[in-house]
Order: structure tokens, then sequence, then C-alpha cells
């Protein structure tokens, strides 16, 4: 069978980067996505704590781990329970964010272990992502044990307006479920936990690389290298993952662009959040439709949502060439990572002496 042609390859690549794909996902779930963030972020313009404001909208992302096709008792406890962890991740970062090795050394060991519970569990994507992002985020803050209190109930409130909105929204919907869900022990069974033990290590080891690699290269925020790196591991294929790379980085860099243009135009805290809410729901709607153009959007909202309350939001320069060096690395670091996870002959060996150590070490 001829192979294809580099020109031909290229052509398909190119067609599929503007492809949109057709999705079954609702709209309105975007738009719940959108004010789930956006109330905190008004309240905080309102009573001009812009702070408090996005540390409080980043937990309303725990909407997007809703099931679609559950009943109402399993939805609420779902999203009750990623509440939880969505707590307890951001907390347990603030514990070692005093040294930057030990708060390196956590999150390589913390994700890990999250992202194995998420393997075990079946989360539904994002996965574990959003776990470790806002683990990422608490371990660098400046160490404070009175803030912590202060924070971690901020981040109890956006998870517990999330989880009201969600009541209403699966109230309001009344959609049933109407597939078959699968026999959740059953599926447990079925899945190799050596592979799963493998794949979080190797998450784990590429997210304490890239957090040292920030940290060694003296980043004014490192937690972006690996926030960028696992947002790139998330491909579902070695091919997925390359190409995840390639389209995060030149949305990237087209999404600073915009971002320039914004932190250009757009000054007052209101206009800042009215942005960052509507570029959430852009991004819902694009995300499973093609990845490339959300990255666009996903690009700005980000920087927006974590540097608002930031002195650097005024300098547009030099804060847009510090996201496109910290992103281009996790980026790379996420291709290199997406090679160790997806192959196979790897994985397969590596499970494999898992395997035999733990038979002789019973033997014994």
């Amino acid at each position: 069978m001829p192979q294809p042609s580099f020109k031909s390859i290229l052509l398909n690549e190119i067609k599929l980067f503007f492809h949109v794909k057709e999705t079954d996902r609702p709209w309105h779930l975007a738009f719940l996505a959108a004010i789930s963030i956006g109330i905190p972020l008004l309240v905080g313009v309102y009573f001009d704590n812009m702070k408090m404001g996005l540390l409080a909208s980043v937990p309303g992302l725990v909407v997007l781990y809703v099931p679609s096709s559950n009943s109402l008792i399993t939805r609420m406890a779902t999203m009750l329970i990623c509440s939880f962890g969505f707590m307890f991740c951001y907390t347990l970062g603030l514990f070692f964010n005093g040294n930057f090795l030990i708060s390196t050394l956590f999150l390589g060991i913390f994700s890990v272990v999250i992202h194995w519970v998420n393997l075990y569990v079946r989360t539904k994507p994002p996965g574990s992502f959003f776990f470790i992002l806002l683990a990422a985020l608490s371990s660098n803050m400046p160490h404070n044990l009175k803030e912590i209190p202060e924070r971690v109930g901020l981040i109890a409130m956006g998870t517990m307006l999330s989880c009201c909105l969600a009541l209403a929204y699966s109230i309001l919907i009344k959609k049933k479920s109407t597939k078959h869900e699968p026999n959740l022990m059953s599926s447990l069974l079925e899945r190799n936990s050596y592979q799963d033990l493998v794949e979080a290590f190797i998450v784990g080891g590429f997210m304490f690389g890239a957090m040292l690699i920030g940290h060694i290269l003296q980043l004014q925020n490192p937690y972006w290298v690996p926030i960028s790196c696992l947002a790139v591991m998330q491909g579902v294929s070695l091919y997925h993952v390359w190409r995840r790379v390639i389209y995060r980085i030149t949305g990237t860099f087209l999404g600073l662009g915009l971002c320039w243009i914004i932190l250009s135009l757009v000054k007052t805290p209101l206009s800042i959040c009215l942005v960052i809410i509507i570029f959430q729901f852009i991004i819902e709607v694009l995300v499973v439709r093609n990845y490339a153009f959300a990255v666009i959007f996903i690009t700005p909202m980000t920087i927006l949502l974590a540097e608002a309350a930031s002195p650097s939001i005024h300098k547009p320069d030099v804060l847009i060439l510090a996201r496109f060096i910290d992103i281009s690395i996790g980026s790379l670091l996420g291709a290199i990572g997406g090679w160790f996870l997806y192959n196979e002959k790897m994985r397969f060996y590596t499970a494999s002496t898992i395997r035999k150590a733990r038979w002789v070490i019973k033997k014994r």
C-alpha cells in the first residue's frame, strides 16, 4: 500500500486545523460555566476587591465535571465530591508553599496520587487537570499561614455557588438519562491497575520536572509551565498529543495577540470581568469542536483570570512575552511527556516490571 506523500499529510492537517466537529454537548452547559465564574468576579468588582473575586471564581470550573446523563442525585453527589477535591487540593498546596524545592516535590507526588485516583474512578474530562491546577497555583503563592482560612473559604464559597447553580440547572433542564450507564465495579475490574500506575507516575514526574524548570529559569509565575505541560499531555494518543502541541503553540501565539489588544483597550475591572465571562462561554462552546480555535480564547482568558489583580496587567508587552515563554516551554515538555505516556512498549515493560516486583515481594 503506497504511503501518503508529505504534501497530502500537510494538506490533511491544515484541513483538520480548521475543521469544526459536531458534538451533542448542550450549549447551556457553556452558559452554566460562564456564570459560575462570572458571579464571583462581579461580586468582587462590586465590593472593590478584585483579588478575592478572582480567587473565588476559579473553583467555579467544578461545574465542568457535572455528569450529563445521570440522575439528579448522582449529578449532585459528583459535584460535591469534586468540590471537596478542589478544596482539598488547594488547601494542601498552601501548606507546602514555603520553599520552592518542597513545593515542587509536593506537586510531583501529589500529581501521581490525584491522577491515579481520577483514572481509578474514571472521572470525565477534564479529569485530573483542574485538581492539579489548583494545587500548582496554591503551592506557588506567598507563604502566609494567617491567610489560609480566608483563601480556603473563598474556594469553598466558589464551589458552593457552583453546586447551587448545578442543582438549579439540573432541575430546569429536567434531562433524564437515556444512555446505558456501565456498571462501575465491572469497569474498575476491567482496568489494568499497573498501566494506570505507570501513567500516574509519568504525569507526576513531568509535573515535578516542569515546575522545577520554571523555578530554575526564575520565571515570574512558574506554575504556567506544568499547567501547559499537563494540558498537552491530556491527548488521547501520541498523534493527538503532537497535534495538541502544534495547536496550542499556534493558538497561544494568536491568543497572546488578542490578549495584547484587550489589555490595550480594556482598563476597568468590570470590563475585564465581562471579557472573562464571554471568553469562558466561547471556550466551552469551541473546546469540543475545535481545540485550536478554543486555545485562541483560552490563552487571554487564563491570563486575565490569573493576572487581573496583579500590577503586571498594566504592562501588556512584558506580560505577553513572559506568558509566551512559559506556555511554549510547558507545551514542548508536554510533547515529550506524551511520548512517554503513549509509548506502548515502555508502558508494557514498566507495568510488567511492577507486576513482577510485587509478586517477588509477596513470595518473601
